[in-house]
This record gives structure tokens, sequence and C-alpha cells, in this order.
């Protein structure tokens, strides 16, 4: 098995060691193929307002091998200069070493730098918007079910450039489409800050629960760094549970809001839960040099970092996010991201019924796009790539009965809103199916070799006919007859060698498209009337009587 230093070494390689990281352009990170933050909601500082970048999002979420996983969202949110980013590279560490085979020694070198997201010392913010990891990590939970998980990194609430509007707008963002939220806080966990982002969100779990009769969100974890107490309340998790326990409480004489902040945070959230950890060490804070090496951390930091971080990432704590009782693929956290990213474009916060209005939309275009996937990937077996030409009709059959697998899938699955909510997505899922499948036709269509020569063969048999026609014609003196099929045999080569032209260099595709057209109109027509003598042919057969008695009678 690698050693903990090599497999560092390796890591050093993609990632820069230098203190403060070079913030990654968003898609640059997946542009260049190596492991890296990616920008997936930026801010417009000066109109502070916010951009999904949606194709950087979908590059990561829709990869192969993990966009019909269920997904596990562990962001970290709070304050700017709390060392969000520097807690979430180790988290990558531990990831990475776990993907390795699950070395003992995840913490690895000592002398070896802190890599991953973009951090710094100083009093300045590093990180803007939100960021996630573009590497999904695959992760086997008890029970051999595997789940993608996804690390966000957020833009620091509370430093000078931002408002509040903007601060709260990160930390809905990051609570909307995370299924672990650690809320990175100092001692007071109940801040008025920290309280008014809580009464948004436990307002809005109140709602849902009126209409899903469940806990709208997973877990909630309050990080409390930098805990100076341990003489009233023991680092780590065990006597982090007994000081959120104490914060909790509801006092008679404290505002009605607070009291309706912790009355109700347990029933919002499946898991609450806190942890207490220790400074990092003077030379963290102080030093300009610091650059994350574990030997110039405290010990009882690193003590208590190798509890928290197995404890957070441990497959049997990692919750899938849920919606309406539903567990989210990353294909279906790219809608929720498109539909949560609209309603805080405007210059005051959602309300809570906004946001329970664009949870309902993105529910249903997650299950239109899950059963849009489940047509497409059925055809693609039958008719796709190289697959071989299909008979139409049995293509059609095919498509009758995938498309009614993929609304059967829709329809069974929890959505929010009500049926009328849904019938509208319903609708937009047949008609995207359909041009699907006419787009399978023609794919279907182009395999099929006489389609392919079908033009050429026409002109050429034009050719023939007239050629044959003229020299009868002009043989038994019709001179006049014969140099009017001779023209038309000039004006076909002339449309052949046009057609073959455009199909070599591809231009004036126009004028090949009518080439074509009236090359299947007179072969309609020759088909069509080859038909019916055919038929009549049968029906006279049939009578027990020959053709030309028919015209005689």
């Amino acid at each position: 098995m690698r050693t903990a230093g090599g497999y560092l070494e390796s890591v050093r390689l993609q990632f820069p060691t230098d203190r403060c990281f070079q913030r990654a352009a968003p898609g640059d990170a997946m542009e260049g193929g190596k492991p890296g933050p990616v920008q997936v909601v930026m801010v417009q500082k000066d109109q502070h307002s916010f951009e999904l970048e949606e194709k950087a999002l979908a590059s990561i979420l829709l990869q192969d091998h993990i966009r019909d996983l269920d997904v596990v969202v562990v962001s970290v949110a709070g304050a700017f200069r709390k060392g969000k980013s520097f807690f979430l590279d180790f988290m990558l560490r531990y990831l990475y070493f776990q993907k390795e085979g699950g070395h003992s020694n995840w913490l690895g070198d000592p002398e070896e730098p802190l890599t991953g997201f973009s951090w710094r010392g100083g009093s300045d913010p590093e990180t803007t918007g939100i960021q996630i990891w573009n590497e999904v990590f695959t992760v086997e939970k008890p029970g051999g079910k595997k789940v993608a998980v996804v690390l966000m990194d957020t833009q620091g609430a509370f430093d000078s450039q931002s408002t509040v509007k903007d601060c709260a707008t990160i930390f809905a963002l990051s609570t909307m489409t995370s299924s672990v939220q650690v809320k990175n806080t100092l001692c007071n966990v109940f801040t008025n800050h920290n309280s008014s982002f809580l009464k948004l969100f436990t307002e809005y779990g109140r709602l849902a629960m009126d209409e899903i009769f469940q806990k709208p969100f997973q877990t909630l974890m309050f990080l409390v760094r930098d805990w100076s107490f341990p003489y009233e309340y023991n680092y780590g998790l065990q006597g982090g549970m007994s000081f959120l326990e104490k914060r909790l409480q509801v006092k008679e004489h404290q505002h009605e809001e607070i009291q309706n902040v912790r009355n109700h945070i347990h029933s919002c959230f499946s898991s609450v839960t806190c942890f207490l950890l220790p400074h990092p060490g003077l030379r963290v804070a102080t030093s300009p040099d610091f650059d994350g090496k574990l030997k110039d951390i405290d010990s009882e930091f690193k003590e208590q970092l190798q509890i928290l971080i197995p404890y957070v990432l441990n497959p049997a704590n990692l919750m899938e996010k849920e919606i309406n009782g539903s567990k989210v693929t990353c294909r279906g956290l790219l809608e929720y991201f498109k539909a949560y990213i609209k309603i805080y474009q405007g210059e005051d916060l959602p309300h809570p019924k906004s946001m329970l209005q664009a949870t309902a939309e993105a529910n249903n275009l997650a299950a239109a796009a899950s059963a849009k996937d489940i047509y497409y990937n059925n055809m693609e077996e039958v008719c796709g790539g190289d697959k071989p030409y299909l008979s139409p009709d049995i293509l059609e059959g095919k498509h009758c009965e995938f498309k009614q697998l993929a609304l059967d899938h829709f329809k069974k699955t929890k959505k929010m809103g009500g049926k009328d909510f849904s019938l509208r997505y319903q609708q937009e899922l047949e008609e995207e199916i359909q041009e699907l499948y006419e787009n399978f036709c023609k794919h279907n269509g182009s395999k099929n070799v006489f389609s392919t020569f079908r033009t050429p063969a026409v002109l050429f048999t034009g050719i023939v006919a007239l050629y044959i026609a003229s020299g009868l014609t002009g043989f038994i003196g019709l001179e006049v007859v014969a140099q009017l099929f001779n023209c038309m045999v000039g004006l076909l080569l002339i449309a052949l060698l046009t057609w073959g032209y455009i199909r070599y260099s591809g231009q004036y595709r126009e004028l090949g498209g009518a080439i074509d057209s009236g090359a299947a109109f007179v072969l309609e027509q020759a088909t069509s009337h080859i038909s019916n003598s055919t038929q009549a042919a049968v029906r006279d057969a049939v009578a027990g009587r020959p053709p030309s008695d028919k015209k005689a009678q």
C-alpha cells in the first residue's frame, strides 16, 4: 500500500502548494482534467447579485458514473476568516486516503502543506460565491449502497463588502442544496445573524411539513471553533451536544422569534449536532508563513480533528439529500440549483412560500428529467449508436412501451405541489419524449442503406429510363420528343452531379435538401402507383377474371 508521504507527494503534483492559491475560474479545473475547486455560483459584488455557472456545475454532476447516484452534499458555511476552506481541505485529505484504501494515518506527513480549496491567513476574505470540488467521491454505505459525495465551500459571511442579503443568500443556497450542513461558528451559536438565518429555514420547514409531513432538511452540525472553555464543556461531540442542549433551552425572557427558532430547529432537521474544536495554535493564527503543515498545528487540535472528520464522513452518518421523502440524484441536484438561484435574484430575501414554490418546481423538474433519462437510455439500447437499422413499426412499438415506462416513473415519484401542479410538467415531459422519438427516427433512418442511396438511385433510374425512351422515340421518328427526353436526361445528370458535390463539400445544403425532397416525392408517387396497380391485379385475380376483362366490361 502507498505510504502517507508518498500519497501526499502525488497530490502535491496536482495542487499548488503555495499558501495562497489562485482561485479557479469557472470550469478551469474541469478543462485541465485535474482535481480542483470549481466556481458554480458567481457573485457580482457591485450589483450584489448571483449567477449560476450552469455549464461548470453540469460538467461535474452529469458525469456518467455518478449522474444517477443519490447525492450527499457536504457544505461548510459561516463567517469569513473562520477556517471553512481550511477545514474542508482536511476532509479532502481524508476522502483521498479512503479512496486509496483507508490508510489509518490519513492526516499524512507533518511536513506536507495543506492543499485543496483555496485558503490563506490574514484578515481579508478568500472564497467568493460557492465552489464545489470537481471530483465527486463514490462512497459505499452500510448495506452496499453507493452514494456520490460532493464537497461545497461557501463565501464567508459578514465581510466588509457583503450585505446581509448577500450573506443570507449564500447560506440559504448552501442549506437548501446540501444534506450535511456544517455551520462554522464561534462560541455563541445563536448570534443575531445566525438566528435570523435559522428563522428563515424554520419558517420554510413549517410550511414544507404542512405539505409533505416530513423533515425538509437532513443534517445540521454546529462546528464551534476556537473553543476556550473545556473546563465547562469538553472538546468533541459529547461536550458539544451538552453545550448545544443548553443553548437550545427556551426561557421566558427570550423574544418570541428566538423561542420559535429553538423550538422548531429539531423539527426541521433530521439530525442536529454540535462539535467543540480547540484553537489550532498561535502559529496558525499569527504566522504569515503558515502553509498548513501539520507540524505547525497544536496536537490537541489534530487529536480532535482525527475524531471530527471521520465522524462527519462516516458512511453511516452521510445522509443523502432528500426532498419530499425522495432521494435526490446528482442529475436532480442540478435542477434544484437552477430553481433556487432564480428566487434569490431580487433585492430582498424571498419569502418562505417562494422557497417552497421553487422547491416544488425543481422537484417536478427533477422527476421529469429522471423519467426522460429512462426513456432515452432504453431507446439507446434499442436503436442508438451503432445498433443496426430497425423497422419503423418495431421502433414505434418500442417508443410507446418506453414512453409509458417513463410516464409511470414520473407519476410514481413523490412530488410537491399536487396533481394539478405536476400536470404541466408531465405535458412538457411528453413533448420532450416526442422530440426525442423524432430524433431517434431520423437516426434510425440514416442507417437504412437504401435511404442513404435513395436520391442517387432515383436520379440514376430516371436518367436510364429517359435515355431508353429517347432512343425509342428517335427510332420511330419522333425527334422532337426524343430531344425533350434528352434535355430531361441532361437536367437529371446535372442534379445528380450537384447532389454528389453537396454531399461531399457540405455546402448549399438547402439545394441538396430540395433535390432529396424531389427524389422522395417521385419515389413516393411511383411506389403508390405500383402498389395500387398490384392491389387491383390481386382483386381481379381473386374475382376469377383477367384484368383486361374489366376494361372490356
